[in-house]
């Protein structure tokens, strides 16, 4: 089987000073379960009929002890619910396990990503000794994503746990354990789906055999059902660890027509670390490592036959957390992805970092990755007999490059150009994912990262690589959705809906509604209550 490896050089962004202070926006906020009016400045477009859910970290203490780092605050869920030009909000804490035990206990007592759960003060020394030796109970705090099994919406991050929610009322209903239907430990909060109304996703597995990668399916479903049913998933494919004793760290994964690849990126887990950290009292963002020495690997399996193919791809070391949209040409599969070149990242979102101010804020945004839009491109059919040390890829739109040789060469193309570095990078890519997903595409939105949080919002059209921007000082917007108008002729025919967040002023939300066309502003939904910084979500029509 051939190699292929693949080599860059990273830009970087300007380096700020004098950034403006985010505390507000990572603060606890009450829930606000029953739907309020929203003030409507503009105008929002009659034909959007549905629900924007998103999800996040809502809560940071409970009582006296407050969770260390950002990922580990509860989740929040929230709902904007349009109709007829009009809109309504409402928001519920996620009522999991985790929830219910540190709210009646008034204390964590769980512990998460970034926080050990303190002992329990009512132990005695030795019994609070032997306590650090228990395998610390795994959170249900899935406050990352909401995702889509069989019709049904549940709420996700990367644990084996996910709750069923009603997407109406965001009622909390019952906790799904993936390893109860599925051999798995753990499964990603961005799945993929295909056009038939399946899901695809990524879990993986530790045993005696080693460490493995697992891609799943869940066949379609109609969404009627009474409980959480993931009946029918099964294991397409299973990719044994490159180093059993450790694994990549992996956030989501490329799924074109007929392949899915998974990325085995430089970020490793150290199981052994895993295990001794409750006993060290570390908590679990320490048992990442980023090895920048080593090869980021693409493995690509057949979507429809889970067999994966003979050729493995390398590039070098780099990190990616969301992909943008893949597709096949001509023998070839394009991948685009937004990609760091830094993957110590993940540990840094402590709230001693986002609550910090001046010269501190400054050193700690400086010190982040610049996250950048990458396009890899992986000749699939390579044969036998093929020179070495030529380019193979003749697409008359790309420069990215694959060679084959000893060691193998290659080189992405970069998708954007420097004027995307005044703003930051990117993250958080979107796409016109119901029309274009898996297919040839233009355009992608994301939020500009001109500071720790994203401050601003991005459109690339792929044809020349051309920015439209929305950015407005003191204002921090959401991952941008795409919403296709009901009569769309044209990809980017439609709308792009983000929350808007300020730490400038208390009670100052508004949900922000694009033409995605223009990127200018159509509307806004004002809403009088304060929306902590958010992660992902989703548009949820309804009739």
């Amino acid at each position: 089987s051939s190699a292929i490896t693949q080599v860059f050089t990273n830009k970087k962004r300007p380096s700020a000073s004098g950034l403006e202070f985010i505390g507000p926006l990572v603060c606890s906020v009450e829930e606000t379960p029953d739907p309020i009016s929203t003030v409507i400045k503009g105008e929002i477009p009659s034909w959007i009929t549905g629900s924007f859910l998103r999800n996040g970290p809502g809560r940071f203490e409970f009582g006296e002890s407050k969770f260390n780092h950002w990922f580990d605050g509860m989740a929040l869920m929230h709902r904007f619910h349009i109709k007829d030009g009009q809109a309504t909000y409402s928001s519920c804490f996620l009522r999991s396990d985790s929830y219910v035990q540190n709210a009646e206990k008034n204390r964590i007592v769980v512990s998460e990503f970034g926080t050990l759960a303190t002992p329990d003060p009512c132990k005695n020394i030795f019994a609070r000794f032997f306590s650090r030796f228990q395998i610390p109970k795994a959170t249900d705090n899935a406050g990352v994503s909401f995702v889509k099994y069989k019709g049904d919406f549940y709420v996700s991050t990367e644990i084996n746990f996910m709750r069923r929610i009603d997407p109406v009322s965001l009622e909390t209903k019952e906790k799904v354990d993936w390893s109860e239907y599925i051999a798995i430990n753990a499964a990603t909060a961005h799945p993929h789906y295909d056009r038939d109304g399946a899901t695809y996703n990524l879990g993986n597995s530790y045993g005696r055999n080693g460490f493995f990668y697992h891609i799943l399916r869940v066949p379609p479903g109609n969404g009627k059902n009474d409980v959480a049913d993931l009946s029918g998933a099964e294991i397409l494919c299973s990719i044994p660890a490159s180093d059993p004793r450790k694994p990549s760290y992996y956030h989501s994964f490329v799924m074109s027509e007929n392949y899915i690849v998974f990325i085995e990126q430089p970020i490793k887990l150290d199981p052994l670390k895993f295990m001794l950290y409750r006993v060290a009292g570390k908590s679990f963002h320490k048992v990442m490592s980023w090895n920048p020495e080593l090869e980021t690997i693409f493995h690509v399996a057949d979507r429809h036959t889970g067999q994966l193919i003979k050729t493995k791809y390398y590039s070098s070391a780099m990190f990616t957390l969301h992909q943008i949209n893949a597709y096949e040409d001509n023998g070839y599969l394009i991948m685009d992805m937004c990609c760091g070149d830094d993957g110590t990242v993940i540990g840094d979102f402590t709230m001693e970092n986002l609550q910090a101010s001046g010269e501190e804020l400054d050193k700690f945004f400086n010190s982040l990755c610049t996250n950048l839009p990458r396009r890899y491109v992986l000749p699939l059919d390579i044969m036998e007999d093929e020179p070495n040390d030529h380019n193979l890829i003749n697409l008359p739109y790309t420069t990215a490059t694959a060679v084959k040789t000893v060691t193998g060469v290659c080189d992405h193309e970069d998708l954007y150009n420097d004027d995307l570095l005044q703003y930051g990078g990117l993250e958080f890519p979107q796409i016109n994912y119901t029309y274009y997903n898996a297919r040839p595409y233009r355009y992608f939105y994301a939020c500009g990262f001109g500071h720790v949080f994203g401050d601003s919002l991005l459109k690339m059209d792929l044809e020349g690589k051309k920015l439209k921007v929305w950015r407005h000082a003191g204002l921090f917007p959401s991952e941008p959705v795409f919403v296709p108008a009901p009569d769309a002729k044209d990809e980017d025919d439609g709308v792009v809906m983000s929350v808007v967040i300020t730490p400038r002023e208390k009670k100052s939300s508004f949900l922000l509604v694009l033409d995605a066309k223009t990127f200018t502003e159509l509307g806004r939904a004002e809403v009088p209550v304060d929306i902590p910084y958010g992660t992902h979500g989703l548009f949820n029509e309804m009739s």
